[in-house]
């Protein structure tokens, strides 16, 4: 793989849709491994046991991500509703990650801004933030039920850059802890979570503890 494939244009569709596909099917999976008996477990994240977490995830990284591409804002409804409520949840989450990833393969959908509420950011922007969610409260999810969230090389390096260009506005709204330490050659993901203030060994730990 050359240094071109794991930096590419960050606002691209050509470049980044099929990593937003790759993290959603990866999102999708550990969704359908979280059991029913873990929703009122405690996560690595402070006051957020799984069923929090799970919503967190579900509103953003779906209903959110398509919300987006159509510029539309989340209604009250989706922002209150426990999605965990439904025994089928992480099948309905799945469908819905299919709808919103399809809305987002269109390359006119990439261009023009986004309004967030409080701001405006251009839709090129946005997306590769969305695909960080993704990835990252994958990550979230899956150590908190003692899976593994596994991405690509190139998905890695798009996370990381993500976490590192917007680390600072995160750490601002409490989105991120302080980074913790990892060896330099450490893989790029776990260096990515690192620097989103997330500790790479809790999933190994999580692994040992189911």
């Amino acid at each position: 793989m050359s240094n071109d494939d794991l930096h590419p244009d960050r606002t691209n569709h050509h470049d980044l849709h099929p990593y937003m596909i790759e993290c959603a099917a990866e999102a999708a999976r550990v969704a359908r491994g979280v059991r029913a008996t873990q929703l009122d477990d405690p996560t690595h994240c402070p006051d957020w046991d799984v069923r929090a977490m799970v919503n967190h995830w579900v509103l953003y990284t779906s209903h959110g991500l398509e919300h987006r591409a159509l510029r539309k804002q989340l209604s009250e409804e989706l922002t209150a509703r426990d999605f965990t409520a439904d025994p089928d949840w992480a099948e309905a989450y799945a469908a819905q990650l299919e709808r919103a990833v399809a809305a987002w393969a269109d390359p006119a959908v990439w261009e023009g801004e986004v309004d967030l509420g409080m701001a405006k950011m251009p839709a090129g922007e946005i997306a590769p933030m969305i695909i960080k969610e993704l990835a990252v409260h994958g990550w979230d999810v899956a150590t908190a039920t003692g899976q593994e969230y596994r991405v690509s090389d190139g998905a890695a390096r798009l996370v990381l850059d993500v976490v590192e260009k917007h680390g600072a506005l995160y750490r601002q709204y409490d989105g991120f802890a302080d980074p913790v330490p990892v060896p330099e050659d450490a893989p790029v993901f776990e260096r990515a979570l690192a620097s989103s203030g997330r500790d790479p060994r809790q999933q190994a730990m999580s692994k040992l503890d189911h």
